[in-house]
């Protein structure tokens, strides 16, 4: 039942373009921020506890109806529940079409769509040398990938019958972290509070993160080039070691990119190197997640999923 859903919500993730702006779920914006106005009354606890709250809150109708199908009608409304979870629950964006942006805006030349297309992947500023801008889309969707696909696929697989409910609970956080980080910039005379919300939003994101982006970036290595792979995780970097997060980002980003082991072109325009770098890293990508698909149907097979 696993495997069938996660199929069914993979086609339709990439088939139903034309619905996308659904999943980005604008109206929970309203909720969230009630549940940041409501977290100043617990203004001596650590922020950590509203944030759990909230989302705990925000998860519970879709846990209480995905128990509550299990083994109903042989199991059909509780696949359809999870088809629409996983839909959801997946993005908000597709990678896969934002890279494709990305790399149209790039050909055009048009200067400002290619400002807005990478900053939609990098998800901040975006440096004004080409070169770098690069690396940093190609280490973007590295990133995006597990945060929109991995870490949603491994939780709903982890938790077989409750997969929709590991699923929502993955991309509540996100919702979550995301709106406390935009808070955060906005709200500048509340920065104190706000930014203690949004650190512990960070946080918690990053702990349902921290699993997935591992396994991501062993795949990185299997789907790329796994000697420059393997040599870029053993050497670390020289940052200095930040939260939870970060540091899974950043091997993300580390592993991912080596494992794309991009060769200088001979007389290669900044145009088709930035689209060359994109479009692998998204390859990559798409290579990962066949892989995923083949080894959770194996898993399917001999009965170690639901």
């Amino acid at each position: 039942m696993t495997l069938i859903a996660l199929l069914i919500g993979l086609i339709i993730e990439r088939l139903a373009t034309q619905i996308f702006h659904w999943r980005r779920m604008r109206w929970l914006d309203r909720i969230i921020d009630e549940g940041f106005a409501l977290s100043t009354r617990l203004a001596n606890w650590p922020a950590v506890i509203p944030i759990i709250i909230l989302t705990v809150a925000l998860v519970l109708p879709v846990a209480a109806v995905t128990i509550g199908l299990v083994d109903r009608l042989f199991g059909f409304p509780h696949l359809v529940l999870a088809v629409v979870v996983l839909f959801f629950s997946l993005g908000p964006n597709d990678i896969g079409e934002d890279v494709n942006e990305y790399c149209s805006a790039l050909e055009e030349g048009d200067i400002e769509a290619i400002g807005q297309t990478a900053k939609a992947l990098v998800e901040d500023a975006v440096p004004d040398d080409p070169l770098e801008r690069f690396r940093c889309v190609e280490e973007a969707v590295c990133i995006q990938a597990n945060n929109r696909l991995f870490a949603v696929i491994f939780w709903f697989v982890l938790l077989g019958p409750l997969g929709p409910l590991g699923a929502w609970a993955y991309r509540v956080t996100d919702l979550v972290r995301r709106r406390a980080v935009f808070q955060a910039g906005r709200d500048e005379s509340n920065l104190e509070t706000i930014g203690s919300l949004r650190d512990a939003a960070v946080a918690v994101h990053g702990w349902l993160a921290w699993i997935p982006a591992r396994l991501t970036a062993v795949g990185y290595a299997v789907a790329g080039h796994f000697d420059d792979a393997l040599a870029a995780w053993r050497g670390g970097d020289d940052q200095p070691a930040g939260t939870t997060s970060e540091n899974s980002e950043r091997l993300l980003a580390r592993v991912g990119v080596a494992a794309l082991a991009l060769q200088a072109g001979e007389d290669e325009g900044l145009t088709a190197r930035g689209v060359r770098g994109a479009t692998a890293a998204k390859r990559l990508v798409f290579r990962l997640l066949l892989i995923w698909a083949v080894i959770i149907s194996a898993m399917t097979l001999y009965g170690w999923t639901v």
